[in-house]
């Protein structure tokens, strides 16, 4: 027996991958299932749909939410789908979800995947459900309504919503004006020996531990490295600011031929750039865990300072080969990240 097919007119697709608003168009005995094909990009024009009998559902299912054409390939040089992204943050969810729960999150979509238009999103769009919602004060002193996760739930809707990239403040929705993270950026130029990136590094741990501060480590998925210093008790975003601008600007000036803290790329050849501008409220870092959306599907790892040595650039793992390392890992790298006590209103008074 063939199985005939039913072309509607549509306006979307809904929560359960239903249909909104559909409308008879007619019967298409000349269509069979394997014909069919559909797209989750809502038209605001009306569509028309193959819908038939008996076909196989288009949309699978990863912390009860429905993902839609889990086939749909979104790093086309590796051949990894939207599937596999939902499964990598959900086998990592336990570790992914502390960095980015109730913290203001922009995060990078690419609905068609990496070979097509990406762009950052950070406030509310139409049809998220799942996800936290909070009107925060901007930069004009106008107020919009930003994203946050709350959950698993958020984080794989979001990735439903095309979400590769997680970039959290360094604060959370309850206090955004008090920073309790400190991020500074060590991006190589292009002609920098990653050797010379993981000395940088350690220096880096070494001037913040004669200043009080202990310091953890995470590749960024791409060539470089974070030096991420906990802020507790937390504190206000312009001491914040000033105190990463000088920090960089004085390792800068004592190591030269080494470290640059201007954003001026035609001057980081044969230096490493000191990125303090992550510090300020409403910037954003990529979250531990996160995918990168760039070619290999890498993930930005945070690691213990003993595995600084064993690395070979700043993109050594990704969507494969994170999940197998945290299988392994009787503990997360930066366990205890949020019981360290340091006051950086104390230290910024010394140093006056």
């Amino acid at each position: 027996m063939q199985l005939s097919s039913t072309e509607v007119y549509y306006r979307g697709i809904g929560n359960k991958n239903l249909l909104r608003q559909p409308g008879l168009k007619t019967m298409r005995i000349d269509k069979t299932p394997a014909d069919l094909a559909d797209s989750d990009r809502a038209s605001s024009k009306p569509t028309t749909k193959m819908a038939a009998a008996g076909r196989r559902s288009s949309a699978s299912k990863s912390a009860g939410i429905a993902i839609t054409h889990p086939d749909r390939v979104v790093f086309p040089d590796d051949g990894y789908t939207k599937q596999d992204v939902a499964d990598y943050y959900a086998s990592v969810m336990k570790w992914f979800l502390p960095g980015v729960m109730n913290r203001p999150t922009s995060v990078i979509r690419c609905p068609e995947g990496t070979a097509k238009a990406c762009f950052f999103q950070k406030h509310m769009i139409q049809g998220l459900k799942h996800v936290g919602s909070a009107k925060l004060k901007e930069e004009s002193g106008a107020q919009a309504t930003y994203i946050y996760p709350l959950d698993a739930d958020s984080v794989i809707e979001l990735v439903q919503f095309g979400v590769l990239e997680f970039h959290p403040w360094g604060s959370t929705i309850e206090q955004p004006d008090l920073a309790d993270r400190v991020v500074f950026d060590l991006d190589p130029g292009d002609d920098v020996a990653w050797p010379r990136v993981v000395a940088a590094a350690r220096l880096m741990r070494k001037l913040l531990t004669q200043l009080g501060l202990e310091s953890f480590l995470r590749t960024t998925g791409g060539k470089g490295l974070h030096v991420v210093v906990p802020l507790n008790p937390r504190c206000a975003w312009p001491r914040v600011k000033d105190f990463a601008q000088a920090f960089a600007a004085t390792v800068a000036q004592a190591h030269p031929l080494d470290f640059i803290a201007t954003a001026a790329k035609a001057r980081r050849g044969g230096k490493i750039y000191v990125d303090y501008l992550r510090n300020s409220r409403g910037a954003t870092s990529v979250a531990s865990y996160s995918l990168r959306a760039r070619s290999g599907a890498p993930v930005a790892m945070p690691l213990r300072w003993s595995e600084l040595g064993k690395l070979k650039s700043g993109h050594d793992f990704d969507i494969r080969s994170a999940p197998k390392r945290m299988a392994r890992l009787r503990s997360d790298p930066w366990a205890g990240i949020d019981d360290v006590r340091q006051d950086l209103n104390k230290i910024a008074q010394r140093l006056r």
